[in-house]
């Protein structure tokens, strides 16, 4: 028996407890009016994402696939041509398209992206149930805080298991526990219980393009809504399941208090990031140090094809993306090599330097050829903790610098409420041309909005759908 150990396992069951119950009790009161509005955000720039990935023709099969299957019409896959669907397919559907582009929004204090994890089973479980917009709002904004604490209190020493197969089962168990009003026993049930079923989905997945790192969180949106049935018969984990499935199996440190402190004082919602760059957020500094040197190749006129080397000095995360010949268009959204010679060559990190063109174009290939890592010799404090500089040597000699100590996205810089609603609008206008508008209106906080049902919502997105 080691005492220290017990004491340390104790002491973060105790802590799990007190955070479900916090969670429990909070979702009979009003959300703060700046909560209500950053989780009105990730609500919608999530279902925005799902959107954007509904062509690719893996999420395409795939969503068939569920539609062959499943005969009740419960909840709806964001997807046109899509029939409604039994809400456990659905939230398998929405959850394999929720990640897929890297467009959705993630959690910048600790390796997570919550919303990810937790809407597409609270939004099934939410329209098969009527619940109001505002509770959506409340039940994905204390889900997001019991996930995100989660993942600060157990930290992986190294990136070895991905946070989407850690972390996507609790995520998806508290928002449909949530989406059920569940009292405090049967949210514990629930979540402990999916926190049992964490995959050890290698980090290395990402990197080396395997595709089965998507379906990560349509896997857990399914286990997520089953581990709220099993809680409700009874069937759940124990308050130390968490400490004994990061610490004792994944060997995570713990840090107990971060469960707990400042619970209701500060929100984790205000602690997420957005992205307009569809790779790897580790990359995004470098990108946007790209884009500041690209722009100089039109007052100068030179060519990207002039370049001999690229250097991109980055920290320890972003050294790990190193991909040079990504299989596949995921491996090149956590290669740093594709995301700065792909940006380089058409001037964007968005959507369009990811595609599977990208991947066998003959002068991107060529650049990704060129790039060379390196450690950045000045990495600070949080939020300046994951700078780049990017260095572009022309044959000639001539170099070129650009830096960006902190990518825009996060709190410290955050895109104001019209970038991310225009980012919404391309993602999502040609299949769904009333859907933005809807969500806006929610995102605005507009009464009428927050006081219709979720289902009504859905179905107004979902008109004229092509």
């Amino acid at each position: 028996m080691n005492v220290a150990v017990d004491a340390e396992r104790a002491r973060a069951g105790s802590a799990f407890e007190a955070l479900i119950a916090w969670a429990a009790a909070q979702q009979n009161r009003p959300l703060p009016d700046d909560v209500r509005r950053r989780a009105a955000l990730i609500l919608a720039d999530d279902i925005g994402a799902m959107v954007a990935a509904a062509v690719e023709p893996e999420v395409a099969k795939t969503r068939a696939g569920f539609a062959r299957s499943s005969d009740t019409a419960e909840a709806s896959v964001f997807a046109p041509a899509t029939p409604r669907l039994d809400r456990y397919a659905a939230a398998a559907a929405n959850g394999m398209a929720a990640a897929w582009c890297e467009l959705d929004e993630g959690f910048r204090a600790a390796p997570c992206h919550a919303g990810a994890y937790a809407l597409p089973a609270l939004l099934a479980e939410a329209e098969y149930r009527g619940l109001g917009v505002a509770e959506v709002l409340a039940a994905l904004a204390l889900a997001y805080e019991i996930t995100t604490r989660c993942a600060q209190a157990f930290p992986f020493a190294v990136m070895n298991v991905h946070p989407h197969a850690a972390f996507a089962t609790l995520g998806a168990a508290a928002g449909a526990a949530l989406a059920r009003k569940a009292p405090a026993p049967v949210l514990m049930a629930a979540v402990s219980g999916a926190a049992s079923m964490s995959f050890a989905g290698p980090f290395g997945h990402a990197t080396e393009g395997a595709l089965v790192r998507n379906a990560w969180t349509s896997a857990g949106a399914w286990i997520g809504l089953r581990s709220a049935d099993w809680a409700e018969a009874g069937i759940a984990g124990l308050p130390t399941t968490v400490y004994d499935v990061f610490v004792g199996a994944f060997r995570t440190g713990c840090v107990a208090d971060a469960l707990t402190e400042a619970l209701g004082e500060r929100w984790a919602v205000a602690g997420g990031y957005h992205k307009i760059f569809a790779c790897c957020q580790y990359a995004h500094s470098a990108v946007e140090a790209t884009l500041d040197l690209h722009g100089r190749l039109t007052q100068t006129g030179r060519k990207v094809d002039e370049l001999s080397e690229i250097v991109v000095e980055t920290h320890p995360r972003g050294l790990n993306l190193t991909t040079v010949e990504p299989a596949t268009v995921l491996a090149a959204k956590f290669s740093m090599p594709h995301a700065a010679a792909a940006t380089a060559a058409l001037g964007t990190g968005g959507q369009r330097a990811f595609t599977n063109e990208t991947l066998s174009d003959p002068q991107i290939a060529a650049l990704r050829r060129k790039v060379r890592l390196a450690p950045h010799p000045g990495i600070g404090e949080w939020p300046n903790d994951r700078p780049a500089r990017v260095s572009w040597r022309f044959a000639d000699g001539e170099t070129w610098s650009a830096s960006c100590a902190s990518a825009r996205g996060g709190a410290d810089q955050p895109f104001d409420e019209e970038t991310m609603l225009e980012k919404l609008r391309e993602n999502s206008r040609h299949a769904f041309p009333r859907m933005a508008d809807a969500l806006e209106a929610i995102v605005r906080g507009e009464e009428a909005a927050l006081a219709r049902s979720w289902r009504e919502t859905v179905a107004t997105m979902m008109q004229g759908a092509e």
